[in-house]
């Protein structure tokens, strides 16, 4: 692949805005009970109606951004409102955590157990805040970013199924979402929060998950390794995706050194989790060796190669590090070639390790309007911004 960043930056543009957006426009929907589906087929017919409530706010969320960051398209903040409304009126229980799944009418089916659903709360109404300017949603963004921050340190509460002080352990998904929904909040936060959120989130994933350029998806608290299948989990999809976060905070400062960082961890990721035979990125690997716990540990995932595209042209712009280029051109050719759907739009999920279509649904329980078209439209900024960079050297 040449490095033509005028048609590498088309080729997402076309993508989101001609491919992607428009599948989950026309299909996703609920113009009866409001929200919207995300179990989609191949084709956008809907095969079940359940609401799940990091989908939900990740749509939200979805438009919203792009209102905010490209164009403040009517069509596009309508369908955030739609979700809003919905989410505003169904979403939380009487103390006001998110729940996490809903029925078609906004019913609640499970309980808030975890943080996420707060955290995507709090990123969408913040995004549909700014590109509404109606305060109610500015107030639900606050309150939700506060819920994260009282339970960050326990984030499952009463859910938790662990026993007690025998083996506590902390994960990587707390500080590396919380990292970038600080982000996502700016414009909400005073500086002072903004800034201490930043610095502690940093500083705990490079130095309690991180170890020989590897990130651990579990630590005691005290960043050391237990052995045992939780303790040994990598999980190079979070693990890369956690890089390009703290590169975009390390770009704000202009803190080079843990830009090169970063990428020394995406690189070392990549170089461990490639499968050699088939291609593409293994979706759950054990540091040793051993046997993973997780049966699907050899899929090939969506989200896993999308934001390792994100991850190394952001690297690749502010580096211009040559190992960049030339993993971005091996994630590259195989993503497009294997996830994309040339005939109904949108983009597969989840492939078997030879790569084969595993399952044929453009949206589930865990796959909505996010992971696609947040990584087309950054990685067309990036590559327009490569462009322009080049232009005028």
């Amino acid at each position: 692949m040449e490095r033509d960043f005028r048609q590498l930056a088309d080729l997402y543009k076309t993508a989101l805005l001609d491919n992607v957006l428009p599948f989950w426009e026309q299909y996703s929907i609920d113009t009866e009970c409001g929200g919207y589906f995300t179990c989609l087929d191949r084709t956008g017919k809907v095969y079940d109606t359940d609401k799940f409530i990091w989908l939900q706010n990740r749509q939200v969320w979805t438009f919203s951004m792009l209102c905010n960051r490209l164009e403040k398209r009517s069509s596009w903040l309508d369908i955030a409102e739609h979700g809003a409304k919905f989410l505003a009126n169904h979403g939380r229980d009487p103390e006001g955590n998110w729940y996490f799944s809903l029925n078609r009418s906004g019913q609640p089916l499970i309980q808030p157990y975890n943080i996420f659903s707060d955290c995507f709360a709090a990123m969408a109404f913040s995004q549909f805040a700014l590109a509404s300017g109606q305060d109610w949603a500015r107030e639900v963004a606050l309150q939700a970013y506060q819920n994260v921050l009282r339970r960050q340190t326990n984030p499952k509460g009463s859910y938790n199924k662990a026993y007690p002080g025998t083996r506590s352990l902390k994960g990587l998904s707390v500080p590396m979402i919380l990292a970038n929904l600080t982000l996502e909040m700016e414009w909400l936060l005073p500086k002072t929060t903004l800034d201490q959120v930043l610095e502690a989130t940093v500083q705990e994933v490079m130095t309690d998950f991180l170890d020989e350029n590897l990130l651990y998806e579990n630590v005691a608290p005290d960043g050391s390794h237990i052995d045992c299948f939780e303790g040994r989990v990598i999980n190079p999809g979070h693990g890369i995706e956690a890089m390009w976060f703290m590169m975009d905070i390390a770009h704000r400062s202009n803190n080079l050194n843990l830009i090169n960082q970063c990428i020394d961890v995406v690189i070392r990721t990549l170089n461990f989790a490639w499968d050699q035979k088939y291609g593409g990125i293994y979706y759950f690997l054990d540091v040793k060796g051993h046997p993973p716990q997780q049966l699907e540990w050899d899929q090939k995932l969506w989200w896993v190669h999308v934001e390792t595209l994100v991850a190394l042209v952001m690297g690749y712009r502010l580096t211009g590090r040559s190992d960049c280029w030339k993993w971005y051109q091996k994630v590259h050719d195989y993503s497009w070639s294997h996830f994309a759907d040339a005939e109904y739009g949108e983009w597969f999920g989840y492939l078997d390790r030879r790569g084969e279509v595993l399952l044929n649904l453009k949206g589930g329980k865990w796959k909505g309007c996010f992971h696609i078209p947040r990584s087309m439209y950054l990685c067309w900024q990036e590559f327009e911004a490569l462009d322009q960079a080049e232009k005028f050297s």
